[in-house]
């Protein structure tokens, strides 16, 4: 291989880990750092809230969401999309 597709692949994998890594923060935070006492989901502890502390949990939600449609996006453009498209072309050919 050469340097070019190396530094291709280092790329990717640096794009893959960066969402990776966004993604498990965000969910540090909403459950470990913001999270109620006890862990879990919010439920009827909800009301009892503080409502900074809400607010700041439903921004990490958000960031997490976003990283994971990102993610997402850039597998299905990168990967999926790709292979889809070649076994598309060599299904054609067979026939």
């Amino acid at each position: 291989m050469n340097w070019r597709k190396w530094t291709l692949y280092t790329v990717h994998f640096a794009i893959i880990a960066n969402f990776l890594i966004q993604i498990a923060y965000a969910s540090y935070m909403i459950f470990s750092v913001f999270g109620i006492e006890g862990g879990g989901t919010l439920g009827d502890s909800a009301v009892n809230f503080p409502h900074d502390k809400m607010v700041t949990r439903r921004l990490y939600a958000i960031e997490c969401w976003i990283a994971i449609a990102g993610l997402a996006i850039y597998l299905a453009l990168t990967e999926i999309g790709p292979r889809l498209k070649k076994m598309r072309g060599s299904s054609s050919e067979d026939r």
